[in-house]
């Protein structure tokens, strides 16, 4: 197409500066207004800008916000591309201006697109990564080492390289934007959107991060969040791992490649050499130093703040009533404390993810699904000291189940004021609550259901009434139960069995559990608690309680040895039912009342 037909179609055109690309760029406006980007290459790289074009098609068709491919063709100037025109702001001069959470909250966006980018799949004809990036790697050292220039401490930068080559293996391959980064972002309208795919390419979709370094120099909340949007959640070791190579391969690179432009290219390169060293501590951490483990989105609702690891939309919750409480730290649910004018409800809702979700281990989809199974356990448990559930529905795009509220203090955490006040209880009031405890799991086990995650946090008291309340059996499994959910809830109320994978837990298993809870509630001092923690998981995978009570049991002797066998770790020579147990401990309760 001749160029001046061309241009003929266009009613403005303006001429944009920005960019390392050799290319020729316009913004064109069309008769209706619309604007576009164009773009003429020379027509020696047809075939490149054709296959990007392409590329681009498949990205667009795959929602991602983007300059959308328009037109291609040749012109006596090259060859020319049209996409559409964003009209935004670069997300670099953005960014200082937004407040934390803004950039976090942009930083997962980035994340979740470049997931869907990297959806799209390399051809079948690539050559396998590993040998493809080892042959990329000894080039690139042998440059780095030939053009002259070294920085301090590039011996670890070299040594990890040489060290984990073997990471390379088998790694999957697909597309790739090539150079992901906050200056290749723009904001429109305050969304996100993704520009220049010059540099696109085929290979392992986690070596795109390698650009990542710029983005948290940039902010290191927008780079966190870039990464827990792409995993959602919290990336494994294995990924930091391999960040650490392929920055440590780039970073390398960028010293040749910034000599040409100058001394002020090459002074950013060298410095960022430094930061990249300091950031990975001499390449003896992989988990960068910029990753920020505790950052979250702030949230209010009714004028309650909450935080969770990303934003969520909780308007919703107002059909249950006006919200005066949210428990943001309860795992993988959020809580709401609601009051609709006559009555107040505590609503349990799976779907999001609050602050400490990626301790879970689990997935929105998982938690739905969890508190979907948690309803019939609820429903079939019914007891005077269990909290008393109302409904459940699929709403705001998750599920909540819907309680009665009660006015209650919880006993955890450990030495916290609420379990200070129900430790110094009289001990008649801390008897019959634990008895109230083993009557609901007496009706747990009759209805054939094995107690997993029960520990202090299941554990509410009402002071007024003087009344305790099981507050949370939402992991409660149909026994016998084989699982391998791990280790949930305290490992001060965990049997044997729970820490064995493959083991049968069934009644047995409840025993121990009740057993672990009277001595919670009439031995635990808090010496004795620093001490089972420092020594870990094994330590409760192997304890054996003195034959005589400590100084610090608060009942008979009897009822010691009734709970010491309730924790034995042999299971024949617990008691062989909850029935059992209490049996023998109200026969060995004279004198505790």
């Amino acid at each position: 197409m001749d160029m001046q037909k061309l241009f003929g179609t266009f009613i403005k055109s303006e001429p944009v500066e920005k960019g390392w690309s050799e290319d020729k760029k316009t913004c064109v406006t069309a008769k209706d207004g619309t604007k576009y980007l164009l773009r003429v290459s020379p027509i020696s790289r047809y075939e490149t800008r054709k296959s990007l074009f392409t590329m681009l098609e498949k990205a667009a068709a795959l929602d991602i916000p983007m300059c959308v491919p328009v037109e291609f063709g040749t012109c006596e100037d090259g060859v020319y591309s049209i996409q559409s025109w964003i009209d935004g702001e670069d997300l670099e001069t953005v960014l200082p201006a937004l407040s934390e959470t803004e950039q976090y909250v942009l930083g997962l966006k980035s994340g979740e697109i470049i997931r869907k980018i990297h959806t799209l799949p390399a051809p079948e004809t690539q050559e396998e990564w590993e040998s493809r990036f080892n042959r990329k790697t000894d080039m690139k050292i042998k440059k780095y080492l030939a053009c002259g220039l070294r920085f301090d401490g590039d011996e670890h930068i070299l040594a990890y390289i040489e060290e984990n080559r073997h990471l390379l293996k088998k790694r999957p391959q697909s597309f790739q934007h090539g150079d992901y980064h906050v200056g290749n972002m723009m904001v429109e309208r305050g969304e996100l959107t993704i520009i220049d795919f010059d540099r696109y390419d085929f290979g392992d979709p986690w070596e795109e991060f390698n650009r990542i370094v710029w983005s948290a120099a940039a902010s290191p909340q927008f780079a966190t969040g870039q990464l827990r949007g792409y995993f959602g959640g919290e990336p494994p070791l294995a990924f930091f791992k391999l960040l650490a190579f392929y920055i440590a391969v780039n970073t390398l690179s960028s010293i040749y490649w910034a000599i040409p432009f100058g001394p002020s290219d090459l002074d950013t390169m060298m410095k960022q050499a430094q930061d990249v060293l300091e950031w990975f501590d001499n390449m003896n951490n992989p988990k960068p130093t910029w990753y920020l483990d505790d950052v979250c989105v702030s949230q209010e609702i009714d004028g309650v703040s909450y935080k969770l690891k990303e934003p969520y939309d909780f308007s919703f919750i107002n059909k249950y009533g006006k919200v005066f409480k949210v428990f943001d730290e309860q795992g993988i649910n959020v809580c709401f404390g609601v009051d609709d004018g006559s009555r107040r409800y505590f609503v349990k809702f799976a779907g999001a993810k609050p602050i400490n979700f990626d301790k879970c281990n689990g997935s929105t989809v998982l938690a739905v699904e969890w508190l979907k199974k948690a309803v019939s356990v609820y429903r079939d448990c019914e007891h005077p000291s269990l909290i008393k559930f109302i409904y459940a529905e699929e709403i705001g795009g998750g599920y909540a189940a819907v309680f009665e509220w009660v006015d209650a203090e919880g006993i955890e955490p450990l030495n916290s004021p609420g379990h200070k006040r129900f430790m110094g209880m009289e001990i008649v009031k801390k008897i019959q609550a634990f008895e109230d405890i083993m009557s609901f799991h007496a009706l747990a086990a009759a209805k054939g259901y094995v107690a997993i995650d029960f520990y202090d946090g299941s554990i509410l008291y009402d002071y007024v009434n003087d009344q305790v309340i099981i507050c949370d059996i939402d992991f409660y499994q149909k026994s016998p139960y084989v699982g391998e959910m791990g280790l949930w809830g305290s490992t001060r109320y965990v049997s044997p069995e729970e820490c064995t994978p493959g083991a049968v837990m069934d009644e047995i298993t409840i025993v121990y559990t009740m057993g672990a809870t009277a001595f919670m509630l009439f031995n635990y001092d808090s010496e004795t608690d620093i001490e089972w923690r420092e020594q870990g998981v094994e330590f409760y995978r192997t304890r054996k309680f003195q034959d005589t009570p400590p100084k610090s049991w608060q009942l008979s002797a009897a009822r010691y040895d009734v709970v010491r066998r309730a924790v034995h770790n042999d299971r024949d020579k617990r008691q062989q039912s909850i029935r059992q147990l209490i049996s023998e401990w109200k026969t060995a309760g004279q004198g505790d009342r």
